[in-house]
C-alpha cells in the first residue's frame, strides 16, 4: 500500500502433549535454538537488545527479513513478520512464522507431542496473549495523542470484522481473589513495571464473543503490559522510525487465521492512519468510554453493536465504521491495487454485518468459528460452557494443517485465500523485495554461509566492524546495492 510500511508480531500459545520433552517454557527454547542451530534459518543475538527482555541469545533475525524470540514476559514463542508494504506479502509472512516453528517441531520430532496455536487466549489459566501490529507513521509528535483518539473508535469496532471469536468469557476482579483462576508466574519480568494485580475469574453469562482479549483490556493507551493492557501502547524506537515517521504499535489485535480477515484488518487500520496523517477524521467519531465499548460490542449476543459516542448519542458500530469507510472512498479510490480492494471489501463486509453475519463465514474468524462450533454444539446437545467446546475453541487456531479445525475448513474450500502454499513456504526463506528487509535478507543469508562470529543485527542495521557495516535507515528501500558492497566485504 502506498507509503506505508506494517508488520504483526504474533505470541504464540505453546500446548506440551507429552511432559517427556519438559515444560513448555524449556520446549519453546528448544524450538527457538533448533530454527538458528540446527535449521539454520537466521543469526541468534549475540547482544543483549534489553538486558530485561531480549537477553543475548533470546533471539534473533531470520533470513526471511523477520524475527523469532522468546517473549520474557509469559515465555511465549514471538515471531515478527519483516516490513511488509503489500496485503499479499504480509499475510504470507504471518503464516510462514507459522511453518517455521512446525518445521522445527517436525525436526525435533515433537509434531504429535508438541503444537502451537495462533490464539490469544488461555481460557482455564486465565491468561492473555497477543498479536500487535506495527506501523509506520507520519503524524508531528504535538498531534500524536491527539489523534490517536481518533483511531481509537475505529480499534474498538473493527472487532466485528477483525475478532477471531472466543467461547466464554473472563472477569477481573481487583477486590476479590477468593475465584482467581490465574497462576502467579515464577518470573519476575511478569511483573516489571506492576503496580496493581487484578483476579481473572470465569464469566458464565458469556456463552461466544466477538473478542479473545476484550475482556482483558484495561486500558486505552499505555506503555506498560502486563496488568495494563491496553489498545496502543505509543513506542518510540528503531523499529520503523525514520525522517520523522515513527512506529505505532497497536495492541489489541488477535491472530487471525483466516487471510481474508488479515488482509482485511491490515488494509483498513492502513487507511484509516492514511486519513488520520491527512487531518480527514472528525472528532465527533470518538466514544464516551472507549473500553465499555470495546467489551459491550464483544459480547452482544444480539450483534446489533450499539456505542455511545461522546457527545451521548449512540450509533451502531457497522455505522461507524461507514464513517471512516467512506472518508476514505473519498479520498483515497483508485491509488492502488491493495486500497481499492481494501475499500471494496471493507464496504461488502459490512454491508454483509448488517444483513447476514452468518454469510461472512468463508471470510471471517468469529463467524467461522462460531458456525463451525455450534453445528458440533447442537449435534452433540452439548452446552457452550462444556469442556469440549473450549477445547475446539483452541483447536481452531492449531497452526499445525493437519490437525487444525481452520485448515479443515480450508481444505474443505471452505475459506476464502489470498495466497498460496507455495507463496507461504516462500516467505519461509525469502524477504519481501520492496522494503529494507530485502536487504538485512541478504546480509543475513550471506553472514550464515561465511559463518561469521561477530556481527549485530538490527531493524535498521548489520553490523560486523567499523569498516563492514549495513545501514538500513529508510523502510520503503531494498538496499540492495548497498547490501551487495556488505556481502563483497565479508
Amino acid at each position: 500500500m502506498e507509503n506505508r510500511i506494517f508488520g504483526i508480531e504474533t505470541e504464540f500459545g505453546c500446548f506440551v502433549r507429552d511432559e517427556s520433552v519438559g515444560r513448555p517454557e524449556r520446549v519453546v527454547e528448544k524450538v527457538k535454538d533448533c530454527v538458528f542451530y540446527r535449521l539454520r534459518r537466521g543469526l541468534i543475538d549475540l547482544h543483549s537488545r534489553d538486558f530485561a527482555f531480549e537477553p543475548a541469545r533470546g533471539g534473533g533475525f531470520l533470513i526471511n527479513g523477520g524475527r523469532l524470540y522468546i517473549d520474557a514476559v509469559g515465555d511465549h514463542e514471538e515471531y515478527a513478520t519483516p516490513e511488509c508494504s503489500r496485503l499479499s506479502d504480509i499475510v504470507a509472512h504471518e503464516k510462514a512464522g507459522q511453518r517455521i516453528l512446525l518445521e522445527a517441531l517436525q525436526a525435533l520430532g515433537w509434531q504429535d507431542k508438541v503444537s502451537f496455536y495462533n490464539n490469544a487466549v488461555d481460557h482455564f489459566g486465565g491468561h492473555t496473549f497477543g498479536c500487535h501490529e506495527n506501523y509506520l507513521v507520519s503524524i508531528e509528535d504535538r498531534y500524536f495523542l491527539d489523534s490517536l483518539y481518533n483511531l481509537l473508535p475505529f480499534l474498538v469496532t473493527r472487532q466485528i470484522f477483525a475478532g477471531t471469536g472466543r467461547v466464554g468469557g473472563h472477569r477481573l476482579n481487583y477486590n476479590d481473589f477468593s475465584n482467581n483462576i490465574m497462576d502467579l508466574s515464577e518470573h519476575e519480568m511478569d511483573y516489571v513495571w506492576v503496580s496493581r494485580f487484578y483476579a481473572v475469574e470465569i464469566d458464565p453469562t458469556v456463552e461466544f464473543q466477538l473478542s479473545q482479549r476484550a475482556d482483558h483490556i484495561v486500558k486505552t493507551i499505555s506503555s506498560r503490559v502486563r496488568f495494563n493492557r491496553a489498545i496502543i501502547n505509543p513506542k518510540w524506537d528503531s523499529y520503523y522510525s525514520y525522517n520523522s515517521m515513527h512506529r505505532l504499535h497497536i495492541l489489541f489485535g488477535e491472530g487471525n487465521m483466516s487471510e481474508y480477515a488479515t488482509a482485511l484488518k491490515i488494509g483498513t487500520t492502513s487507511l484509516v492512519l492514511d486519513l488520520l496523517e491527512r487531518n480527514l477524521i472528525k472528532p465527533d467519531v470518538r466514544l464516551a468510554d472507549p473500553l465499555e465499548a470495546l467489551r459491550s460490542v464483544s459480547r452482544d449476543p444480539t450483534w446489533r453493536w450499539i456505542v455511545r459516542r461522546h457527545d451521548g448519542s449512540t450509533i451502531r458500530a457497522i455505522d461507524l465504521q461507514r464513517i471512516y469507510l467512506e472518508t476514505a472512498k473519498q479520498h483515497l479510490t483508485g491509488r492502488d491495487e491493495d486500497t481499492d480492494w481494501v475499500l471494496r471489501e471493507w464496504e461488502y463486509v459490512l454491508d454483509a454485518l448488517e444483513l447476514d453475519p452468518m454469510s461472512l463465514d468463508d471470510r471471517l474468524d468469529w463467524v467461522a468459528k462460531r458456525k463451525l462450533l455450534d453445528a458440533f454444539r447442537q449435534q452433540e446437545g452439548l452446552l457452550w460452557n462444556d469442556d469440549a467446546m473450549f477445547s475446539l475453541d483452541m483447536e481452531y487456531h492449531n497452526t499445525d494443517p493437519s490437525r487444525g479445525l481452520y485448515y479443515g475448513l480450508v481444505e474443505a474450500g471452505l475459506m476464502q485465500r489470498l495466497v498460496t502454499d507455495e507463496d507461504i513456504q516462500n516467505a519461509t526463506t525469502n524477504a519481501p523485495d520492496n522494503t529494507r528487509a530485502y536487504g538485512r535478507s541478504r546480509a543475513i543469508q550471506h553472514l550464515l554461509a561465511s559463518r561469521n562470529r561477530a556481527y549485530i543485527v538490527d531493524w535498521d542495521m548489520v553490523y560486523v566492524d567499523k569498516g563492514r557495516q549495513l545501514e538500513l535507515r529508510n523502510p520503503f528501500r531494498t538496499y540492495e546495492k548497498e547490501s551487495e558492497r556488505f556481502i563483497r566485504s565479508l
